[in-house]
């Protein structure tokens, strides 16, 4: 549920791009259009990387609170935005929290699924994501056509008074966490009330760190993730922002071009809800692969002036491949690293890789504004999916937490001897 909204505050500025360009009072171009919109995910980069550093110390449940506060607040002042400079300044603060929710909620479920489903439920918790993406298209079919885009941002308040007291009742703390401090009692309890293992005591100098990730083998698989992530953010933001228009302009009607942020957000959620549920049968890696491939064929597909109704199939398909193709690449980082690390490497990665992010819609408004044909936008998208593909081709396994397949059936009853000696071989491998 709290994915739905950030979801929601992120997708719907692609629904209001052709209402900013139309809005005479401001009087935008395409390409301060695109700036702007970039401006929440520099937001995200610094939020991704503050939480990062601050889960170790503070925990998850204290991110994800304020968070989810904080970007509740801005998305219902955005709505009050006197001119761009006031609007864009508030997306970027907004930013800030959407970007600490995000690694952390993904690790949080990470921690608390079992090892036969961890792809999968985390997917399942990051559809929310583009359910966020459906309701915003949904809105704005039903709400930009007889109203200013100002409603659309004053629909992010609602988390105050719904999902934010929700949180504040029944999200668990990470265990792993409440171990680190020494919380050993109140870890257990949560163990035992959730049907996981407690991760072991450690010291905190052994506890992950951001610079500790830097060090050692691990480190090319990481810096091979990070490019992943760019490439798929890239995506996601890119389309997810410049899809209405760039069909606007391929001929499409502005109720067509909504309707193809619907779709894209629909094949994204049965997309990557089976793809994870391969993911954890076969493998993280060829999954991967396979979705970013995908991407590069429906992009470019969608440069071929197709009618109607193969645009739509195609624009699905494309939806698995740059939506569902981040989640992928988000569970692979998080079961890649163990327990001490994940939260550190989930924010490294999402952090780092905002910086696509950010490109994806300044380079759709880039494209744009120059005299380059409306095809290039999908030349350009789909470039960037095979990139992504190679950097996941190349990650090597050897040095994955998740090498060897857990045993479920076992997982909640190995006694803590075990459990310390198996980690410890895992994280020093």
């Amino acid at each position: 549920m709290i994915i739905v909204f950030d979801g929601y505050d992120l997708v719907v500025y692609g629904t209001t791009v052709p209402s900013l360009l139309a809005y005479q009072q401001w009087e935008l171009t395409p390409g301060q259009v695109g700036t702007i919109g970039s401006y929440a995910l520099m937001g995200m980069l610094l939020g991704a990387l503050l939480s990062g550093w601050l889960a170790p110390r503070v925990g998850a449940r204290a991110i994800i609170l304020t968070s989810l506060i904080s970007f509740s607040v801005l998305m219902g002042l955005t709505a009050l935005a006197p001119n761009p400079e006031i609007f864009g300044l508030l997306r970027f603060l907004g930013g800030l929290g959407l970007g600490g929710v995000v690694p952390t909620v993904i690790a949080l479920t990470i921690e608390y699924s079992p090892p036969a489903r961890r792809q999968f439920n985390n997917a399942l918790m990051y559809s929310g994501y583009s359910v966020g993406g459906v309701l915003a298209a949904l809105s704005a079919l039903a709400l930009l056509p007889e109203n200013s885009f100002r409603v659309m941002y004053a629909l992010g308040l609602l988390p105050l008074v719904t999902i934010v007291p929700l949180t504040w009742r029944y999200l668990p703390e990470s265990a792993a966490f409440l171990v680190g401090k020494g919380r050993i009692d109140e870890a257990h309890a949560l163990a035992e009330k959730f049907g996981i293992t407690a991760a072991p005591a450690t010291t905190s100098e052994s506890r992950g760190t951001m610079a500790s990730l830097f060090t050692g083998a691990r480190r090319v698989p990481l810096a091979l993730l990070v490019v992943a992530s760019f490439c798929g953010l890239l995506l996601v933001y890119g389309v997810n922002t410049w899809l209405p228009n760039i069909m606007r302009q391929a001929g499409y009607s502005l109720g067509s071009s909504l309707t193809f942020l619907l779709v894209l957000n629909l094949g994204a959620i049965a997309g990557a809800l089976i793809a994870s549920r391969i993911a954890d049968r076969f493998g993280s890696k060829p999954v991967t692969v396979t979705s970013f491939l995908l991407a590069v064929l429906a992009v470019l597909s969608l440069s071929l002036g197709l009618p109607l109704y193969a645009a739509m199939i195609v624009v699905a398909i494309a939806g698995l491949g740059t939506v569902g193709t981040q989640i992928l690449v988000n569970g692979y980082v998080a079961t890649y690293f163990g327990d001490r690390d994940r939260t550190s490497a989930l924010g490294l990665s999402l952090g780092l890789g905002r910086v696509g992010a950010i490109f994806g819609p300044i380079l759709g408004g880039w494209i744009a504004s120059s005299a380059l044909g409306v095809d290039w936008n999908f030349y350009s998208f789909a470039a960037f999916a095979g990139i992504g593909c190679l950097a996941v081709l190349l990650v090597s396994n050897r040095h994955s937490a998740t090498r060897q397949p857990a045993d479920h059936s076992t997982a909640t009853t190995v006694s803590p001897a075990v459990r310390v000696d198996t980690e410890s071989k895992e994280a020093h491998s």
